[in-house]
């Protein structure tokens, strides 16, 4: 046996639901497994994006080879642009993967120096002293691999996020084989997804919705508006499917959803009949009963084409009474109550409202591999060595756990978290100390505005341009405004009032009021945001500076 340590090194997703990115060491080698973002807490007030730090990939910049990915979700692929901004490594994912990383780069203007290399289900590929076999996985986005990663002291398989589908949709199966094989070769360490592992018995397959969207298309009787994770390409491609069977014209709606649909057309994975495509402003140009719209916003947020739509505040699609909308989609936790009040507002215009209640069949299906095909994995790999990985400490432990009472085909199990560094040398497995991990938090409008402490971050923001805050009194009942709204400024340049800058921020919030129906005005969290939004950029516009705005909702 070679005379090495093999070091892995979890930099997020051990503890907590997104972040998803391992370091894999040998000497002075390195390989990332993924590079995942997560989406803030409702307290980081002004944080769009949090991503893993890196410091300890920084600390070795020199020995950074590339960035693996499993697949193209943003717990997987969101904090790229970060990461790729410091270290500017080669990118290894398959052909979708390295679709949505495209535009992602694009967006931030990194494409053009990115390497991308894209890597195919079987066919092994070599980085540093590493051989890497992407093994084919069924999830809820296409084109999704596990990695088998051969190193100098043996085998280990990260599963990537991952459900065993026997039916899926676009007929790529799961390769059980491969797993199977490589557990006859004999596998070092197992890293599996622990994400549904308190869910008992078989995550149902994709085909499942079939039954549900049918029985749902033959029954509307009007306008049909289904929602769900625009990267959910199975579910898209299954919407089109029935929407032309059953005789309706298809409206894409929100930017996220057209483009994830004109990727997977591009790619192959859809093919939309001709003449079944409409654009968003030809909705009323047909009867109510010949349309279906695919929309955005399945989590509730604020300005997103669903929260909109709920508020007739969407320029082409609005929600009549009688109209049939679907969210099919899990509801990701702590979104509950932004998604539930998006619920009310389509109840307020009596449509028929379906969502994930847990009904057979269902109208969601998760990505995700319930407590038997962990099992049906774990049997085929026999790793000497379990390592739970993505989820909170109590899934982590619960898998853990559900491994350790599997006596004949796990060697031992361990259980660590983001920052441990697992070590494997000849003598077996220990963990071998710490390395810095945490959050960082990140203000889309600008890439450079970036801290690793929160508290940092908002008293240089206030530092160098100030607060504002909005003062605005609405009566919970009726919506209405009952006096006009103050604007209080701190440490703010543009507070003198010698040109009238305050009457017209004054201005900028009665009209956002005056632009708002009294049931945006009684949705507190879409219309903090409204006036957040258009404050911001009358502020920028006239200052170009750009202070905290939070906007404060007294309640009469």
């Amino acid at each position: 046996m070679p005379i090495g340590k093999l070091q892995v090194v979890p930099l997020g997703g051990l503890g907590e639901f997104g972040m998803n990115c391992m370091a894999i060491r040998w000497g002075d080698d390195i390989i990332v497994i993924d590079a995942g973002l997560m989406f803030p807490e409702a307290e980081l007030l002004g944080v769009d994006i949090v991503v893993p730090d890196i410091t300890y990939l920084i600390e070795n910049r020199a020995h950074v080879r590339a960035i693996v990915l499993t697949h193209g979700h943003e717990d997987h692929i969101g904090a790229l642009p970060w990461i790729l901004s410091e270290l500017n490594v080669p990118v290894y994912g398959t052909e979708f993967t390295l679709a949505y990383v495209e535009g992602k780069l694009e967006e931030h203007g990194q494409l053009d120096n990115a390497v991308l290399n894209e890597i195919r289900a079987g066919e092994r590929f070599k980085v540093g002293p590493f051989t890497i076999n992407p093994i084919q996985v069924t999830h809820s986005l296409v084109d999704c691999v596990a990695l088998a990663i051969h190193t100098p002291l043996g085998t280990i398989i990260h599963t990537g996020d991952f459900k065993v589908d026997p039916t899926p949709t676009d007929n790529r199966l799961f390769d059980l084989h491969s797993f199977a094989e490589y557990g006859k070769e004999g596998v070092l360490a197992l890293f599996q997804d622990s994400t549904n592992v308190e869910r008992r018995g078989y995550t149902p397959s994709e085909r499942a919705v079939r039954a549900r969207f049918q029985e749902i298309f033959s029954r509307a009787e009007r306008r049909l508006f289904i929602t769900c994770f625009s990267s959910s390409i199975h579910r898209i491609k299954l919407t089109m499917e029935q929407a032309f069977e059953n005789g309706r014209k298809l409206a894409l709606v929100g930017r996220s959803m057209m483009e994830s649909a004109e990727i997977a057309q591009d790619l192959g994975y859809i093919e939309a009949p001709e003449g079944l495509l409409i654009h968003p402003a030809q909705i009323r140009d047909f009867p109510p009963d010949k349309v279906c719209v695919l929309i955005s916003g399945t989590q509730g947020e604020p300005m997103s084409a669903l929260s909109r739509a709920a508020v007739d505040n969407h320029k082409h699609a609005r929600i009549q009474p009688g109209d049939t909308v679907v969210l099919s989609s899990r509801i990701i936790p702590g979104n509950e109550k932004a998604i539930y009040r998006v619920v009310d507002h389509l109840f307020r215009r009596d449509a028929h409202v379906i969502y994930d209640d847990g009904s057979s069949p269902p109208v969601h299906v998760s990505g995700h591999a319930s407590q038997e095909e962990l099992k049906l994995i774990i049997n085929l790999v026999k790793p000497q060595y379990f390592i739970p990985i993505h989820g909170e400490y109590r899934q982590l432990k619960l898998h853990a756990e559900m491994a350790g009472a599997m006596h004949n085909s796990v060697g031992k199990v361990l259980m660590i978290e983001s920052g441990d560094i697992l070590e494997f040398d000849e003598m077996g497995a220990r963990k071998a100390g710490r390395v810095a991990v945490g959050r960082v938090c990140i203000d889309s409008n600008s890439m450079g505005d970036v801290v690793e402490d929160l508290v940092i971050r908002d008293r240089r923001h206030l530092s160098e341009d100030g607060i504002v805050l909005p003062i605005i009194a609405i009566n919970k009942l009726t919506g209405k405004v009952e006096a006009p709204p103050e604007i209080v400024m701190r440490g703010f340049s543009g507070n003198t009032d010698e040109d009238g800058f305050l009457d017209q921020a004054r201005q900028s919030v009665m009209n956002t009021l005056e632009s708002s129906s009294d049931e945006e005005k009684g949705d507190y969290g879409m219309i903090k945001e409204k006036i957040r939004q258009d404050l911001k950029r009358f502020i920028v516009k006239n200052t170009s500076r750009r202070p905290l705005i939070m906007p404060v909702i007294l309640e009469i």
